[in-house]
């Protein structure tokens, strides 16, 4: 700890006193009467400008033969006294990003002239008010530390109890400029998402921040660890435009020129130390850095500027993801190397690189985009391998088998098995069976439920090494869930995942005759090292 201009403090200074304010301080308002006014009028009924304006012209023609004045003079006045108020969120901004690269000489498709616009809150201020935030006290770490059980076995459960924290603790303490500096990891993850099918496939690009101080437990019970801070721009064009080299160039360099733009903030904060407060109360000298970035594999393709279908995390070939040995990991340094010394048709071909966009993490320092992409539990894991792969791979099997119609026949008696399921606690029921419109990481997981839902279901009527490929994943779903992780748990993840592998062979003949070299499914080999680095 350290005093707010920075200086070290004794061994055992108590924190300063968090100021208290009086109960009878309504500031900005002048009173509780001028308060609860706007809290009704902005809040709870949200009336609309022309409405507030009327109601305060009534409230002061009520009021002119005492002398006195309503609570506001308008809703513009209103509003000013709103946003002058030095609590709560960060307040917002926005920029625009354009086309400028070279224009072609005849008709100029419009997404090149079209301004793009990108809302953000700055990242070092949330930071800085996640890291001030009293509610975190006794579930935030302020360094990088190792946990061992009853048996002696270390255990991997908050991302300060991994080796990634501690490599760049380590690397923090190498400067004397920094030595002694509390880390604080700011962990990204991004997600388009369709807000609602009913209002016209309106869709939206938010970044998430999450400090990496707070525990789990904190960020999974949704307690302001995990705040948006950006909604990037969606460039859209023509369809005949969709797949030409300069739209998908531009697509993927508004994506990081956005990215890097929004998180500059915090760049001074990573090489030289900023005191703030903790949750503790105590100041401390800080270095920001940029910790695990969180997405689905789409968005994983963008960030780390790999070709589609080619992994992110090792060169392993596109064409034999499924191939079970040992393959170079990617990392900034690597791929540098590989830009500057080959053609850019051969990085695309033999090494699954896009050679015309730089990744935002280049911007910072100590990131690589290729290290700091972990794993994502719900869209590898519980949407994609077993949703998007396992559970199709059922259906098309029993048609393939069976014909359409038997196999549709098979399929009803799936959904009949799991539509009688018995109440019980922890265990959802599916009153129409599996088969939904659309599904949500909820439904998936709710159908994972080990040997309780699917399992059952699926029982005696496919073979048994389909039940058994089944089982051996659901294994390991279960078990990379885990809050807390050793070399036991480890050590049965993986022959899980060899089982799962074993088995899911029974799908060649069949569904998959071309192999399983999907993207996917090939991530879950590296959910270990994720673990072991990120907790």
């Amino acid at each position: 700890p350290c005093d707010v201009r920075g200086n070290a403090l004794p061994p055992g200074s108590p924190p300063p006193s968090r100021s208290k304010q009086s109960p009878n301080d309504w500031s900005p308002f002048q009173d509780r009467v001028e308060f609860e006014t706007a809290e009704f009028l902005y809040q709870r009924v949200q009336m609309s400008q022309p409405k507030i304006d009327t109601l305060m012209d009534l409230w002061a023609a009520s009021l002119i033969q005492y002398g006195g004045t309503p609570p506001f003079a308008s809703h513009r006045d209103m509003a000013n006294v709103i946003d002058s108020i030095p609590h709560g969120d960060v307040p917002w901004q926005s920029f625009t990003i354009t086309y400028n690269g070279p224009l072609p000489q005849a008709s100029v498709p419009p997404w090149m002239t079209q301004e793009y616009e990108i809302h953000f809150r700055d990242p070092r201020l949330v930071t800085i008010w996640m890291l001030r935030n009293p509610d975190f006290d006794g579930e935030f770490n302020v360094s990088p530390y190792r946990e061992y059980n009853e048996d002696g076995e270390r255990e991997y459960t908050n991302l300060m109890s991994a080796e990634w924290a501690w490599r760049q603790a380590d690397i923090i303490a190498e400067d004397p400029s920094t030595h002694g500096a509390m880390f604080v990891p700011i962990s990204l993850g991004s997600d388009k998402t369709t807000v609602s099918v009913a209002t016209g496939q309106n869709e939206y690009y938010p970044l998430y921040l999450l400090n990496g101080n707070v525990l789990n437990s904190v960020r999974r019970a949704h307690r302001n660890a995990v705040v948006p801070i950006a909604f990037l721009a969606i460039p859209k064009t023509e369809r005949k435009h969709n797949d030409s080299i300069p739209f998908r160039k531009f697509r993927r360099q508004l994506f990081h020129t956005s990215v890097s733009t929004v998180l500059s903030s915090l760049r001074p904060g990573m090489t030289t130390p900023e005191v703030v407060q903790c949750p503790d109360a105590h100041y401390r000298r800080a270095i920001y850095g940029l910790a695990p970035y969180i997405a689905d594999y789409p968005e994983q393709v963008l960030a780390s500027c790999i070709v589609q279908g080619w992994c992110p995390t090792c060169l392993k070939p596109s064409s034999s993801l499924d191939a079970h040995v040992d393959c170079t990991r990617r990392s900034r340094e690597l791929t540098d190397l590989l830009v500057a010394s080959l053609e850019p048709g051969i990085l695309w071909r033999d090494y699954g690189i896009v050679a015309d966009v730089i990744p935002f993490t280049s911007d910072f320092p100590r990131a690589d985009i290729h290290e700091l992409l972990s794993g994502d539990i719900l869209h590898q894991v519980i949407k994609g391998t077993f949703k998007d792969h396992l559970v199709t791979w059922v259906e098309e099997y029993l048609k393939f088998t069976h014909g359409d119609a038997q196999g549709k026949i098979i399929l009803d008696e799936i959904d009949r098995r799991i539509a009688v399921t018995p109440p019980f606690p922890g265990l959802r029921r599916f009153k129409d069976g599996r088969d939904f419109k659309q599904w949500t990481g909820d439904d998936s997981k709710g159908l994972m439920k080990l040997r309780q839902v699917y399992l059952p279901a699926i029982s005696g009527l496919v073979p048994a090494d389909i039940v058994r490929a089944m089982r051996a994943f659901l294994e390991f779903c279960y078990i990379v869930r885990g809050a807390k992780h050793t070399e036991k748990t480890l050590s049965r993840m993986k022959d899980a995942l060899k089982r799962f592998h074993d088995y899911r062979k029974v799908f060649e003949d069949n569904v998959r005759p071309n192999g399983f070299s999907l993207p996917r499914q090939h991530s879950l080999e590296h959910f270990e090292q994720h673990i072991r680095n990120f907790g």
